[in-house]
Formats: C-alpha cells, structure tokens, sequence
C-alpha cells in the first residue's frame, strides 16, 4: 500500500517538474496561468469525482473538510506567490525559497507528527538540501528585492501549511479530497486574479494546447496523484521526496529547452537523489 502511494507521489512531481516546461510555451501574465489551470483542473477532477458516482461527506466529516479547505487555500496562496517571486527575483533563487517549505516540514514534523528523526533521514534531508544549493547556486544576486524575497518565503511558508493541513485529513482521502483541495484553490486564485486584473485577459490561440494540458495532466490529474496518498506516507517521506520536482524541472529544461547544466548543478543532481535515497531507503532502528 505504501509502495503503490510513493509511486502515484512521485509520479505527480515528475508532472508538476514539467510545468514550468509547459508554461514556457504559454505567452500571458503568469496569474492568468495560475488561474486558467486551477480551473481546469478542478473542472476535471470534479467532472471525474462526479462520473464515477463520487460523493461529497461534509456533513459526516466537517472537521476534515475544515482542512481541505484551508490547506487548498494554502496552495493556491503558495502558487501565487511563487509566481510573483518568479517575476521579482527570477526562477532559480524563487524556487530555491519555495523549496524551504519541505524543510520547514521537516524542522516540524517531529512536534506536530510526533515522527522521530533517524540519523539516516538527517543525513538525508543535509545532502537534499546540500544539493539544491548547488543546482541552484548559480543564480545571479542581481535584481533581488524585499519584495521577491518575502513573496519567495511566504510561497515555502504557505507550502508548509498546505502539506500539513491537507495531512490531518484522515477519512476525506483520494479523489474527494483532490477535487475538494483544487476547488478551494482555484476559488483562492480566481478572487485574487478578479481583484487585481478584474478577469480581463487574452488567451493566445497558439497557447490553449498547453494550457489545456497544463490545467489536465501537469495540474488535475497531477494534484490527484499529489494529494491522495499524503495521508499515508509519513511526512519526512514527503519532505525529502519532494525534491524530486525542482531536480526534475532542471533536468527536463536542460533536454527539453536545451538549457545547459553546469558541473556544480550535475553534483547538486547527485546530492538530491542520493539524499533521497538515504533517507527513504535505509532504515535505522530506534
């Protein structure tokens, strides 16, 4: 059971390593992005949950849909931000803030999952971030702003919240809690985005295949395959594993957009899987 939901997460962040790949191909402002693939994604996925006779259990499980519904919120929040820091300080060093968010999980885990922190898993999670360091380094400090820096801390912040919180969802699993966490983003990015551009943008027609797949694949059926076994893998599992997305995202831009990958970035590649691998694969009694 434990096998078959590593595989269906890691599967979801090899999708989402993507995205940036199909966004690439995507001429518009990066929240109408956020937006249009919410929205096809949740369309999908309550399509799917509606098809297949789904049903909604609010009135037998509030408490658990009280943090589906904050923790999709957090995501969307998490998105927004991360594509604000995307503009303000540029991509490397805003991803290299996001993905302190696994780190804040990790720091925390041990107060609020009471899960313990076996010498492997530490030096794991040391050459995990080791290694983003590295494939990161690279970045130019050149264009930083407080405003980037914040936008790019609140995204790793907002991600912490939503891995949490999606976590103590313990009967509103699978494809009901997937459809319901989208939902709530899309509804957090669609007031945001009503606000600031008041819905008023042009969708490219050379952009609706990549859109279309942005919001299916790499968004609806990703965060399905994202958020339906978290509740059965340990959190540290989580954390660490997560990092698989920012090594995929460098390795698919470096084949696909034939972005080169220097030698430090090569090493930080190795540090990220061996660290991964440290840290789900040996096991150290206590």
């Amino acid at each position: 059971m434990k096998n078959k939901a590593l595989i269906k997460y890691l599967t979801a962040l090899l999708l989402f390593g993507l995205n940036g790949i199909v966004a690439s191909h995507i001429a518009m402002n990066s929240y109408e992005i956020v937006f249009l693939r919410t929205f096809i994604g949740s369309v999908l996925l309550a399509s799917l949950f509606l098809l297949t006779k789904g049903r909604f259990h609010l009135r037998n499980n509030r408490r658990d849909y009280i943090f589906i519904i904050f923790s999709g919120i957090a995501m969307g929040a998490s998105w927004m931000f991360l594509y604000e820091a995307y503009q303000q300080i540029g991509v490397s060093i805003a991803s290299l803030l996001y993905y302190c968010g696994p780190v804040i999980i990790m720091i925390m885990s041990p107060l609020i999952f009471k899960e313990k922190l076996t010498v492997p898993k530490i030096a794991g999670f040391l050459a995990v971030i080791a290694g983003i360091i590295l494939v990161n380094g690279q970045a130019s400090a050149e264009g930083l702003n407080i405003r980037g820096l914040v936008c790019g801390g609140m995204s790793a912040l907002m991600y912490f919240f939503m891995v949490t919180l999606n976590k103590q969802s313990k009967e509103i699993t699978g494809m009901e809690n997937a459809t319901v966490q989208l939902m709530i983003s899309f509804l957090t990015t669609a007031i945001f985005v009503g606000i600031k551009e008041h819905f008023v943008f042009h969708i490219p027609t050379e952009a609706i295949p990549w859109i279309l797949m942005l919001g299916i694949l790499n968004t609806g059926i990703g965060c399905y395959l994202y958020f339906s076994p978290l509740s059965k893998l340990p959190v540290q599992t989580v954390a660490i594993c997560g990092y698989l997305e920012p090594l995929s995202a460098v390795i698919f831009a470096a084949l696909l957009l034939n972005e080169k990958m220097t030698l430090l970035q090569v090493i930080g590649a190795v540090f990220i899987i061996g660290g991964a691998m440290t840290g789900e694969l040996i096991k150290v009694s206590t």
